[in-house]
């Protein structure tokens, strides 16, 4: 840097401007009297100037430190006219901006040849001695004024050592806390010269890499040769953006080889500037953050894999099925699928071993599944019992039949936990990632292949159609209209008689409620929405709908004369779940006026089997209120003995599929005779269904049967056609009539 540069750069630092140098003198008293006192007196201090100078000099290299700069003649010549001259314009003026620019430039240069502070303030003070003996000769105060003028700058030096000293130790602390701060933050430092390609590191910076500082060349190659090759290019980018001025500052994280040949991550922070000779230069820190690399890298799989099994998760999933879809827009691309797979019954092992039990099954069929697959699939812990499995790069999309084949067939084998040998099956969907050119929503489709699966059996896998997509849709349709039916008063019940059959002519017994919905026009049956209310639960609250219609009818009816008939009512099996279902069906009997003993509510196998105690609770609960229980479709389900014995149960219903054989097919007409010679021998009312023949009514009539239903006496009816006939007396086509009188129906059914 020039002088010149250097002497505008320390203005700026101690903010000598006009207003300063005004102010300064203004607290002096100075003004143009003192200027031309002076001048005028100018030609008169030549002498004493001369004089003065030839002492100061001869005084001055009397002490060692000025000795060493004074020791040069030619040296000392100049600066004894040198200093005539300061002398002539501190006399002569002007007192200008120059006069002050000159004054500092020669305390600059005092500085710098290394004159301290207190030999320049010692040799004002002789300066002023001396021009004590020129104007003041005769005067008899002159030496006491000089005597005052030593004891003045003795304590004028002491003062600015004092000043100096204080700044000092300022300086220091604030150097010392800074280099408290850099080790606390465990930094390195760097210092590079851009255009020189001189670079310095800090010993921290070396040993954090396992090097000393003497291991580093004084070039940047020293640095970027040890950078990660997959990380160089960008660090290169982003120092060279910086140095455009593209980026307030450089900060970026890369890994470094260290000296064990390991890289460790760092994260660099820089500023680039320039210097006082207007060289480029870039400082900075360096930052060790591998572990929170670590600890960060943790994280993210921890965020992407699932804990217990080890595989990936959903939101990894999310991000393959990404990249997957990626590949095969290009052109070329090999075939890709999606296989969702749903293990069969998984709950009936947590229920009964536990969940440490079910968490040791999952890792097992985790570790199967995955011997199965390909190099380059993909196995997926989607949630629970379910897995997902991403198949790339197929050349046909049966490979992941086989593929899912191989999974059917490794879950075959016995697994061992403890004293238990579980044999465990799986149910899988499979859909393509794209068909016939247009993308799917894999997930979607799989997950419906998988319900066909499921309807299909267990241990089965299935294939995404568009056909599923529709039913689905459809099912979508119907749910929802369905949730809008009830409110919009679109469900009917209607009513199919049971005769009593042991008395030559049938009569009227009971009444089956069976709901209706009113859809578009058209009636529709229960085989085509029940199955979608049991779904979405709305089954509950239409069920409770159906139980209080049906109860309010027949007790209309019982009023109207028909005084023992009896009502009959489906149960679902969530509506038997509730807490408070027994609770709720006595508020009903309550609030219709029906009889308990007039409401029978059927249940079937199905329910039975969850075999709950809650269940048994219900039924019991049930029964005591004098409500009686019917076990439907007896035979068609698991069928076991120990429904009939442990349940508090009063009548079976023999299901028309094996009544529809009778009495011609002789599998289904022993069935039949067997479940109504055991329904008796137990003490229980036998309902035979699916009546539709003579010859249906002929073989109960001869095995004994005392109750029937079917089409034979009538399709379901709505309650205003059941009451016209009720007016009447027509009782289609005679083939059935009214209860015969109260004593008979009452005798007939003491049991």
């Amino acid at each position: 840097m020039r002088p010149e540069q250097e002497l505008q750069g320390l203005l700026k630092r101690i903010g000598l401007d006009r207003q300063e140098v005004e102010n300064r003198c203004r607290f002096l008293g100075w003004n143009e009297q003192d200027a031309a006192r002076l001048s005028r007196s100018a030609g008169l201090m030549e002498e004493p100037h001369a004089a003065f100078v030839e002492a100061l000099y001869a005084h001055m290299v009397k002490f060692d430190p000025l000795q060493r700069i004074l020791n040069d003649a030619d040296t000392l010549r100049r600066l004894k006219r040198s200093q005539l001259n300061y002398y002539r314009r501190l006399w002569m003026g002007p007192y200008d901006r120059d006069y002050v620019r000159e004054r500092l430039q020669i305390g600059l240069v005092h500085e710098r040849v290394g004159v301290e502070l207190k030999w320049y303030m010692g040799a004002y003070r002789m300066y002023l001695d001396g021009m004590t003996d020129a104007l003041f000769a005769d005067s008899p105060n002159a030496a006491l004024y000089q005597s005052m003028l030593k004891a003045v700058f003795f304590d004028m030096t002491l003062a600015i050592d004092i000043y100096t000293a204080a700044q000092r130790q300022a300086l220091e602390d604030s150097e010392a806390r800074f280099a408290r701060a850099l080790r606390g933050a465990n930094d390195g430092l760097w210092d590079w010269d851009v255009v020189n390609d001189r670079l310095y590191v800090s010993e921290r910076w070396a040993s954090m890499l396992g090097y000393g500082r003497d291991s580093f060349s004084e070039s940047s190659q020293g640095w970027f040769s040890r950078v990660h090759p997959d990380d160089l290019p960008s660090l290169r980018q982003a120092i060279d953006a910086h140095l455009r001025d593209e980026t307030a500052f450089l900060h970026m994280e890369y890994r470094i080889r260290r000296a064990d040949g390991e890289f460790a991550w760092v994260l660099v922070r820089g500023v680039a500037e320039r210097d006082r000779q207007g060289g480029l230069r870039m400082a900075g820190s360096q930052t060790d953050v591998s572990q929170r690399k670590a600890v960060d890298s943790q994280l993210r799989h921890a965020a992407r894999h699932d804990p217990l099994t080890g595989l990936a998760n959903r939101t990894r999933l999310d991000e393959l099925l990404h990249q997957a879809l990626q590949r095969q827009r290009k052109a070329g691309a090999r075939q890709a699928a999606l296989m969702f797979i749903d293990l069969d019954r998984f709950k009936l092992i947590n229920d009964s071993l536990g969940h440490a039990a079910g968490d040791h099954v999952l890792i097992e069929v985790a570790h199967r599944l995955k011997r199965c697959l390909r190099p380059g699939d993909h196995l997926i812990r989607f949630g629970g019992d379910e897995f997902v499995v991403l198949l790339d790069d197929m050349a046909l999309q049966a490979d992941a039949e086989q593929v899912a084949q191989r999974m059917l067939e490794s879950l075959q084998h016995p697994l061992h936990l403890r004293e238990h040998a579980l044999v465990v099956s799986a149910s899988i969907g499979i859909a393509p990632l794209r068909d016939e050119g247009r993308t799917l929503d894999a997930l979607q489709a799989a997950d419906l292949a998988l319900y066909r699966a499921k309807a299909a059996g267990k241990s089965q896998f299935a294939r995404y159609s568009e056909e599923l997509q529709v039913a689905a849709q459809h099912q979508l349709e119907l749910e929802s209209a369905l949730s809008q039916s009830l409110a919009k008063g679109q469900f009917e019940v209607h009513y199919q008689p049971i005769c009593r059959i042991d008395h030559g002519h049938p009569y009227l017994q009971t009444v089956e409620a069976l709901v209706r919905w009113r859809h578009k026009g058209r009636l529709v049956g229960p085989l085509e929405f029940v199955p979608a209310l049991e779904e979405s639960g709305e089954i509950v609250r239409v069920g409770e709908w159906v139980l209080r219609e049906a109860c309010r009818q027949v007790r209309r009816w019982q009023l109207d004369g028909q005084a023992h008939l009896r009502c009959s009512v489906n149960l679902s099996s969530r509506q038997l779940g509730q807490m408070d279902f027994a609770a709720r069906v006595a508020d009903i009997l309550r609030e219709t006026g029906l009889p308990a003993a007039s409401l029978i509510l059927e249940i079937t196998e199905s329910l039975l089997m969850e075999d709950s105690a809650e269940t048994l609770a219900s039924l019991r609960e049930l029964a005591s209120l004098g409500i009686r229980l019917a076990l439907d479709d007896f035979g068609t389900g698991y069928s076991s003995l120990g429904y009939l014995k442990r349940f508090p149960l009063h009548i079976l219903k023999v299901d028309k599929s094996f009544i529809s054989g009778t009495p011609h097919d002789p599998e289904l007409t022993a069935i039949s005779r067997a479940i109504i010679g055991l329904g008796a021998s137990l003490g229980l009312q036998v309902v035979a269904e699916g009546v539709e023949l003579q010859e249906h009514l002929d073989f109960l009539a001869r095995e004994g049967c005392r109750y029937a239903q079917g089409y034979w006496f009538s399709r379901p009816q709505p309650p205003q056609e059941l009451q016209r006939l009720f007016d009447s007396g027509d009782c289609f086509e005679g083939r059935w009539s009214l209860l015969p009188s109260p004593s008979q129906a009452e005798g007939n059914d003491a049991h």
